[in-house]
């Protein structure tokens, strides 16, 4: 039974408190950040030595999001009926399982299958982690806090794929400790979570998950993905299989459309995400996930194989792009905190991205660094500024009740974009790439087979790791150009947005007749003994001067949050 005199933790303190609250969720998000990006620089060492090929490469990133993009509407419908706490300790025991399967693989079909369960769980954690920060703080003080929010996963991203690189390059250690790595962090952000994060108890929602219609949406896309990854290889684009599968893909979506209609429940809730700011938040997220997933996955690969560099410099020379992201995501959440304002900074981010795409379409196997630097600087600038500024537009307009299924949608859709992205960009990689090698190796006198199907360069003769190389370096161009057509897009949603100025509080309930029969304690009492929220400035805090209580102000106006 929960004592009703109980205020939770994160209404009673000020921002030192609030912080002490988000160190266990700042913790997750982290270990779930640089799951993926430790394992960007590896992950040529990784399918080299169990002698995987391009396709398999694509796929061991593709696993870990399509999984989480098919999980990441749930995981937010689950949050709107059950303990967000609970869930978030659930998701962190899934991915620490999916961590250890990965780094106990023997080949590259092992850690495509355990890199889907560790996505499960990712999945979890990317989406519960803002819902619990947008459940307890309103809109505009949000974007101080998402600053937060940014900055480590900045540092996520900064410090990944340099440490995955020095994991790969310490013989004593190996890639498997790319993924054990994470099993420690996530075993002290549970301890945290249970320690310091104190929520609102809320009365269990008696919904049904709509698992028809998500399990229709993982399977559509999936049948799309495997088509992408094997047309042009195993069968031609205008064959028999290629109608087969996009014609069964196109129907078992359109089957989930209709599924998500009349849910009672549903894990995309179209009647919200069709309102205009939703809507297009939505399609510039799922073009900047397709834009940056799609681009920055092969950047280790460029610098590894196509450069020829070691994992730990390739983690290195990927430092610009990350600290871009540090950068203008720190400084980005403070100026919104200050203007309440989100749409000059996604415009300007999307604009931004493109740039840095477009200079990056330019590079080849001799490219100068610094050149390349410029235009990952760029990239990371644009993510920056885009990503969390999205799901902040979204989450302002949607009901209380609707938080976690909103915030699941836009980042299920974001996961998707990176999914198609990584999907579609290395399946054009390989392509170009076998086409250059054939090339070269007929302009060399070598037979066609010489350059081989695998990644693991030692096995190839001098010549033909010359060839290779150069092939690599001079293909990856060509998927920053479609990455820049892709983030276009975005561009064009983001001018779309209308101008969305942040709440400053919960959203305003409709008009009700109080309740006569609920005590309500006298003002005195309620200045006393119910401190405002911790989130509250003081013009709110002066607009509220003879208002109920903060309890019972919580419990009349914010019904997802339940009583306290």
């Amino acid at each position: 039974m929960s004592n009703p005199g109980h205020i939770p933790r994160h209404l009673r303190m000020g921002h030192r408190e609030i912080l002490e609250s988000l160190s266990g969720l700042l913790l997750v998000l982290f270990v779930a950040m640089i799951s993926s990006t430790i394992v960007s620089t590896a992950l040529p060492r990784i399918v080299g030595e169990l002698n995987g090929t391009q396709t398999q490469y694509t796929w061991v990133v593709t696993a870990t999001l399509l999984a989480a993009t098919a999980t990441t509407p749930v995981w937010g419908r689950l949050a709107d009926m059950f303990s967000k706490k609970l869930l978030v300790q659930i998701a962190i025991v899934i991915f620490v399982i999916g961590s250890l399967l990965s780094g106990f693989a023997q080949d590259t079909s092992q850690v495509i299958a355990a890199r889907a369960v560790q996505g499960i769980g990712v999945g979890g954690l990317q989406a519960l982690v803002q819902i619990v920060i947008a459940a307890m703080i309103p809109p505009r003080e949000r974007g101080r806090y998402n600053g937060y929010l940014g900055g480590v996963m900045a540092v996520a991203t900064l410090a990944g794929p340099l440490l995955g690189g020095l994991i790969v390059d310490t013989s004593w250690l190996g890639w498997r400790w790319c993924f054990f790595i994470g099993v420690p962090i996530a075993a002290i952000a549970f301890a945290l979570l249970w320690l310091t994060l104190d929520l609102p108890r809320t009365a269990r929602v008696k919904a049904k998950i709509d698992y028809l219609g998500a399990a229709l949406i993982a399977i559509g896309v999936s049948t799309l993905l495997v088509w992408v990854s094997f047309v042009g290889n195993s069968f031609d684009w205008l064959s028999w299989q290629t109608f087969a599968m996009v014609g069964a893909a196109l129907l078992v979506l359109a089957g989930a459309v209709w599924v998500e209609l009349r849910a009672e429940s549903p894990v995309v809730p179209i009647n919200v995400i069709s309102k205009r700011v939703p809507a297009l938040s939505i399609l510039a997220s799922l073009a900047v996930g397709m834009a940056m997933f799609g681009g920055s996955v092969f950047l280790g690969q460029y610098f590894q194989i196509g450069r020829g560099y070691t994992p730990t410099e390739a983690g290195l020379l990927t430092m610009p792009l990350m600290f871009g992201v540090l950068v203008s995501s720190t400084v980005t959440g403070r100026m919104v905190t200050k203007s309440g304002k989100v749409k000059p900074y996604i415009v300007t981010g999307a604009i931004v991205l493109v740039a840095g795409f477009l200079g990056l379409s330019f590079i080849d196997h001799a490219t100068p660094l610094t050149v390349i630097g410029v235009g990952m600087l760029l990239v990371g600038l644009g993510v920056g500024m885009t990503m969390q500024n999205l799901v902040l537009a979204v989450q302002n307009t949607a009901a209380m009740k609707d938080l976690g299924a909103a915030t699941g949608s836009v980042t299920f859709f974001r996961s998707l974009g990176g999914t198609i992205g990584v999907s579609v960009l290395g399946a054009v990689l390989a392509n170009r790439v076998q086409s250059i090698i054939a090339e070269h190796l007929a302009a060399a006198g070598l037979p066609a087979g010489s350059g081989g199907g695998s990644l693991n360069l030692k096995t190839l003769p001098p010549i033909a790791q010359t060839i290779v190389r150069e092939a690599y370096g001079d293909a990856t161009g060509h998927i920053f150009l479609i990455s820049a057509a892709i983030g276009a897009v975005g561009v064009i949603a983001a001018l779309l947005l209308p101008d969305i100025t942040l709440r400053s509080g919960a959203p305003a309930p409709e008009p009700v007749t109080p309740a006569p029969a609920v005590p309500v304690p006298s003002h005195a009492d309620a200045r006393a003994h119910a401190p405002a929220p911790a989130y509250a400035n003081m013009s709110t805090v002066a607009a509220h001067a003879h208002a109920p209580t903060a309890a019972a102000r919580f419990t009349d106006t914010e019904p997802a949050l339940g009583r306290a």
